[in-house]
């Protein structure tokens, strides 16, 4: 039910991230015959090497020749870093806990070496802790065996409680097993994982560095799960629609087209979920949600990625009102569950879920915020008129209801920060929202701003199947090229509206932006697990 437009509009907010430059000394990747290299490593097709790796790298060798076997199957623990600081913080400095063998696993992120003994940094997923070993208790060859470790291996350990006289959580090491070897050298630690093509693009070294990432993941994680809890908890169904339909529908976006070999059709994978989680409230089912992915072959900037997640929700015997209280209770209640405040700074705004949000008509904002004044009173060409008169251009193709949206956009939009309601859109962009019976022009139909994003758009659903097929007719005829191809008209959904539908309120949330407004995150980037990237470019 995303029908964001913008993308043009956002060209100069686009992200450069794939021309940006590492930190880390850039590599190329010889991939010529590669299959029949005799290279055992990938990393040995990379060029230049530098000359700590081909250091390391036969070192490796060597140890692999001597029969070391540096991959294990499996490894037992009893703990973890948070669990060993919730309840060993408390020791006083230079204090021993009790005598409990505890046994974890995790990446060496830091070895320190004193003579007889050495101080390392375990990070396993919930966070990190200090390792104390010494050749006494480990004997002179074991000890040997952990300073040739490397920054970035696999271990677990075995050891009991104790705080350094600095004041240091640490475990004094008993045993330890290599896991995995780390064939790479990780990031320099000081200067830290910076480069965004390469976070991007390489996510996993990103969580290895950056502990902060890993954390946005999560509230992103809790947020998908508090969404789950609460529409559950009203009685909603979650169900599962086509990913590849055969007519690209329920929202105004460019698809992306593929062929099914066996059936010899063309399909699209969906630009929304919409008309199918329609078919299911007509057949009876009168709350459904559904959290999935759409894809839209569109340009990408820093709200805007081809493939991201929605949230879309059907019920019947409702309409947008409705939908405007109950949207406010749900986001609320994710919020708070999710980062437990409603209060949130976001690209250098403070915003605030507290209280009662602010609503308001499309035409009523843009009179509060520019001070003109536009409505369907006026003359098509007096319309356009006014917007050339304010440096907003207009295709010859717009109406009046694209040319009020057109000013929306241009004032009212980037202004509203706190939550706000914004109701009442035209009927020519809102092909699917029924008809405000106070103004024919106008149509049920709201978005939710927060931050100055479209974070959601709802609407009383369009049930009458007559208006339904004159919508998409004039669809199909559009010169608009997005709005064309989305208008091929649906028959089996048409069909299905001439059994009747019920009344029905419907929503569309955008995951990706939510989650970067509550993790303040500058980028959708930077909250999908891995972002669509330009391909490595080989020599």
């Amino acid at each position: 039910m995303d029908n964001d437009n913008n993308l043009e509009k956002d060209k100069n907010l686009i992200n450069n991230i794939d021309d940006s430059e590492s930190e880390i000394e850039k590599t190329k990747l010889v991939t010529d015959n590669i299959e029949n290299s005799e290279a055992e490593y990938l990393l040995e097709l990379e060029v230049p090497m530098a000359e700590s790796l081909k250091m390391k790298l036969e070192k490796i060798k060597e140890k692999r020749k001597k029969g070391e076997s540096f991959y294990k199957s499996k490894f037992e623990t009893n703990s973890n870093s948070k669990i060993l600081h919730e309840t060993y913080d408390n020791l006083a400095a230079g204090e021993k806990g009790d005598d409990k063998i505890y046994s974890l696993a995790g990446r060496i992120m830091a070895i320190r070496r004193h003579g007889k003994a050495t101080f390392a940094v375990l990070k396993d997923f919930l966070g990190q802790i200090q390792l104390y070993l010494n050749i006494k208790n480990l004997g002179e060859d074991k000890y040997n065996e952990f300073l040739d470790l490397d920054i970035g291996d696999i271990i677990g350990a075995q050891g009991t409680i104790f705080k350094t006289h600095t004041g240091e959580l640490s475990i004094n090491i008993s045993d330890f097993t290599l896991l995995s070897k780390s064939i790479r050298i990780l990031p320099e630690k000081w200067h830290g994982l910076k480069d965004k093509e390469l976070r991007y693009r390489q996510r996993y070294l990103d969580f290895i560095v950056n502990s902060d990432v890993k954390e946005t993941f999560i509230t992103r994680i809790k947020m998908i799960e508090a969404f789950r809890k609460f529409l559950t908890s009203k009685g909603f169904l979650e169900v599962e629609t086509p990913m590849l339909h055969p007519i690209p529908g329920g929202a105004t976006a460019k698809p992306f087209i593929t062929h099914h070999n066996a059936l010899d059709m063309e399909l699209y994978l969906r630009i929304a979920p919409e008309l199918y989680l329609k078919r299911l409230v007509i057949g009876g089912f009168e709350k459904v949600f559904e959290i999935n992915r759409n894809f839209r072959n569109e340009g990408i900037s820093y709200k805007h990625n081809p493939e991201f997640t929605m949230l879309e929700f059907y019920q019947a015997f409702v309409d947008y009102n409705d939908l405007i209280i109950f949207t406010e209770e749900l986001l609320k209640f994710v919020a708070l569950e999710s980062t437990g405040k409603l209060k949130f700074e976001y690209r250098g705004n403070e915003i605030d879920f507290e209280g009662s949000w602010d609503k308001i008509t499309m035409i009523e904002s843009i009179k509060k915020y520019s001070g003109i004044d536009v409505n369907f009173d006026m003359d098509l060409d007096e319309l356009r008129k006014v917007a050339i008169q304010n440096d907003i251009k207009v295709d010859d193709s717009y109406g009046k209801g694209k040319i009020i949206n057109e000013f929306f956009e241009a004032f009212v939009q980037p202004n509203l920060i706190n939550p706000t309601f914004v109701k009442d859109y035209p009927v020519e962009i809102s092909p699917l929202a029924r008809r405000n019976p106070l103004n024919n022009n106008l149509t049920e139909r709201f978005e939710l701003f927060i931050g100055g994003e479209e974070i959601a758009n709802a609407f009383s659903e369009l049930i009458d199947p007559r208006d339904q097929f004159e919508r998409f007719k004039y669809q199909v005829k559009s010169k608009d090229e997005e709005e064309r191809i989305s208008g091929k008209i649906d028959v089996d959904f048409l069909r299905a509206m001439e059994y009747g539908m019920p009344p029905t309120g419907g929503e569309g949330i955008g995951i990706d932006r939510l989650a970067m407004i509550l993790t303040n995150s500058s980028s959708i980037r930077d909250v999908i697990l891995f972002p669509l990237m330009k391909q490595e470019k080989d020599i």
